[in-house]
């Protein structure tokens, strides 16, 4: 009965959030427009969804175009693979652009992610979807963290999220997955509200 509920609430979450995602998109084309960026404003990313099955994520673009191959180059300094190895993010990335920095601090990049949810690939709550090889370059159990499917939001992302080293993450990640229930998503959907508007651990 919790999945069948958890399913409604999404599909019903999911036409709302498109809903939004309309007007937002041409702001955000324009504003990269004004800033002399006329690429694609929609990334997409492989991600590891349920039961280990690959699914393509869809976010707004908040990097550089070419921030795969700069990351690569980044990684070879020292100060910037350290910061990686154990938060899998890096502080003031010099790859977000202007417009991807305010993106990221009102986590309205994450938006799009709402046709993920609409198609079956994604919960609103859930453990965050990793991307291919993620899980097993820090031995993580992956029998159990594929046991449900990945959401927008979740115990990591209302409790520090960026903040949390990622062994935090996988602890509060697992918690989540071992004791999901519809009491506890509805706790992380309000307390998500408030970290959207306090801006609590968003990079």
């Amino acid at each position: 009965m919790y999945l069948i509920v958890k399913r409604i609430l999404d599909f019903l979450f999911s036409i709302i959030g498109i809903i939004f995602l309309i007007p937002l998109y041409l702001i955000i084309r324009l504003a990269y427009i004004l800033t002399g960026d006329f690429h694609r404003i929609f990334y997409t990313q492989d991600r590891v969804g349920k039961n280990g099955k690959i699914f393509k994520m869809y976010k707004f673009r908040t990097m550089c175009i070419d921030a795969e191959k700069k990351l690569e180059e980044m990684l070879k300094k020292e100060k910037y693979k350290k910061e990686w190895d154990e938060f899998h993010k890096i502080e003031n990335d010099p790859r977000i652009t202007k417009v991807g920095k305010f993106l990221r601090h009102g986590s309205l990049d994450e938006f799009p992610q709402f046709l993920n949810v609409l198609i079956g690939q994604l919960s609103f709550v859930g453990p965050r979807p990793l991307v291919p090889g993620e899980l097993e370059a820090h031995h993580g159990n992956k029998k159990l963290y594929w046991s449900v499917k990945p959401g927008i939001t979740g115990w990591w992302a209302v409790n520090g999220r960026s903040l949390k080293n990622y062994k935090d993450r996988l602890t509060l990640e697992y918690f989540y997955i071992e004791n999901c229930s519809l009491s506890l998503d509805i706790k992380i959907f309000l307390k998500t509200i408030f970290c959207v508007f306090k801006k609590t651990g968003a990079k």
